[in-house]
């Protein structure tokens, strides 16, 4: 699905190319190769698939936003488990949303200072749009993450078109 009112953001390249040594908690990065396929890789957007080597990182989502911005979002600079490739895998195939990835999804938005302004349950494909054009209506929201229902955990990053992250 693509959208020209906004942006998909997975974790950024730099951002991996770290993440594959040390991960936002300060741990060294631990490759492993996937026993199973299905859960969501956050660096191409994509499920594993067994047999590749993967690496279960702590990822601050927000981390990125306070560089850019210099916001301080206190207590809302959460971390959290996300799987990447253990190597480059040159990214998402596609722009726009991953169908791969669609589901009941939680989608938070965020203010400028990195504040959570509110969330909405996603049940159906056919939503997503609608929901996301309705918090990006409303000014104050910076930026969306596009979480996980069963886990809670951070999938990527939706923002209005033409706000690239830096």
């Amino acid at each position: 699905m693509t959208n020209t009112s906004y942006e998909v953001h997975p974790i950024r390249p730099a951002d991996l190319e770290r993440l594959r040594r040390t991960d936002d908690a300060g741990r060294a990065t631990k490759p492993c190769t996937a026993t199973e396929s299905g859960s969501p890789l956050r660096c191409c957007l994509r499920r594993i698939e067994a047999g590749e080597e993967i690496a279960l990182v702590s990822y601050a989502p927000l981390a990125r936003w306070v560089a850019e911005t210099g916001a301080e979002p206190g207590a809302y600079a959460e971390l959290g488990p996300v799987f990447i490739h253990a190597e480059d895998c040159g990214g998402p195939a596609e722009p726009g949303y991953p169908e791969v990835l669609h589901g009941l999804r939680v989608l938070r938005s965020y203010d400028a200072e990195g504040r959570i302004l509110g969330g909405r349950l996603v049940e159906t494909d056919a939503t997503i749009d609608t929901v996301v054009a309705e918090q990006l209506a409303d000014p104050a929201v910076a930026l969306i993450h596009v979480r996980a229902v069963e886990y809670g955990c951070y999938l990527f990053e939706l923002r209005r078109a033409g706000t690239a992250a830096a």
